[in-house]
């Protein structure tokens, strides 16, 4: 077997899976072979099951006259609508090795910047678990130990650890009710968080928390100049580029945004002045997106600024 074309199982990671696929047939479509034999090759070489049986159908699909692009869309939870949107294009301008190999180099940088997001929020989550796990012990076993040998002394108590002692009572006392409590807020907290409001304040309050909501808006942006640079150089138009965008955005905040700059831009605005109206987008990138225009570089300016 192929090293080549041996596909690595990687069963956590599914997006890295599909960026090997995608540079795969990136490879073998230079190298001339034909659509269906490219899938029929990579479905037999697959060591995951999943996507083994994904590229069969598939192959099904391209044996009874499909479009790649119309084989894959049947698969959303693999091929999102940005893939299927660069597929497509690379098919009407002839030139499907482009074309994954963009989604290639696309998938790559998405999943290195979600990762590395992830590996910066872990060391804090991680301290302020540990924070938590560490005060609420200390609450309920050694300070009552503590507390008793202060009662029993018969001094006057500071304020402040009159507080941590009641504080700790509370916690020994109601810890039961407190964990009912927890749960039960939890379930209607979760409820909440799945309808439309719940999720538009989630994401209005993920990225207004410092530090934190930084790191999220710079992600969020990240991913929509990376997704818009990577179509406008396939020569997906803007409209389309801005609607297949605002569908892979995950926060309702820019998602609206996208939607509203799209309303302007088809009603003949530019894309740069439509999004300089609102707070949420950086000025740097309407003034530099404003220059891409003129000059008619966007692509690569939203590739910079990505």
């Amino acid at each position: 077997m192929s090293p080549a074309l041996k596909f690595q199982k990687i069963p956590s990671e599914r997006p890295e899976e599909v960026v090997i696929l995608s540079r795969q047939i990136s490879t073998l479509f230079q190298a001339k072979v034909s659509p269906l034999r490219i899938f029929q090759l990579l479905a037999s070489e697959s060591e995951n099951k999943y996507l083994q049986t994904i590229l069969n159908e598939v192959v099904e699909d391209l044996q009874g006259g499909s479009p790649i692009s119309k084989a894959l869309a049947r698969h959303p939870d693999v091929f999102s609508n940005f893939y299927v949107n660069l597929v497509k294009a690379g098919e009407e301008s002839g030139s499907m090795e482009k074309s994954f190999s963009y989604l290639a180099d696309y998938l790559d940088r998405q999943y290195a910047v979600t990762s590395k997001a992830k590996n910066a929020l872990i060391y804090p989550a991680f301290v302020i678990g540990i924070f938590i796990l560490v005060m609420v012990l200390m609450l309920t076993t050694v300070i009552p130990n503590i507390a008793t040998i202060l009662v029993e002394s018969g001094q006057e108590l500071p304020i402040y650890t009159k507080l941590v002692i009641g504080l700790s009572d509370f916690l020994v006392n109601y810890m039961g009710i407190i964990l009912v409590a927890v749960t039960i807020g939890g379930v209607f907290l979760w409820r909440f968080l799945q309808t439309d409001t719940g999720k538009r304040a989630y994401a209005d309050l993920m990225i207004s928390i410092p530090y934190v909501g930084d790191l999220q808006r710079k992600i969020i942006l990240t991913r929509i100049c990376d997704n818009m640079s990577t179509m406008l150089g396939s020569g997906i138009a803007m409209v389309q580029a801005l609607e297949v965008t605002s569908d892979v955005v995950d926060n309702p905040v820019y998602k609206e945004i996208l939607d509203a700059a799209l309303y302007e831009v088809k009603g003949g605005r530019s894309f740069a002045d439509a999004i300089s109206d609102y707070p949420e987008i950086p000025g740097v990138l309407a003034q530099m997106s404003k220059v891409g225009e003129e000059t008619g570089s966007l692509g690569e300016i939203l590739k910079t600024l990505s």
